[in-house]
């Protein structure tokens, strides 16, 4: 369950949108990390921009 706080932000939001500006700003940075994602699930990145693992211990 949401508590106090949170209903009361939630109120405060819907009263006072952000403004346009931000929203695209969070969108784009959205967007722009789903490509990086499906650019690197398909393999279009080239060698360089490859993640490798290093040897070593394994932190859990």
């Amino acid at each position: 369950m949401m508590g106090f706080h949170w209903l009361l932000r939630a109120s405060r939001w819907a009263r006072h949108p952000p403004p346009l500006s931000r929203v695209l700003l969070v969108l784009a940075v959205v967007a722009a990390c789903a490509a990086l994602w499906g650019a690197e699930r398909w393999g279009l990145l080239p060698d360089w921009m490859q993640s490798e693992r290093l040897p070593g211990r394994v932190i859990r």
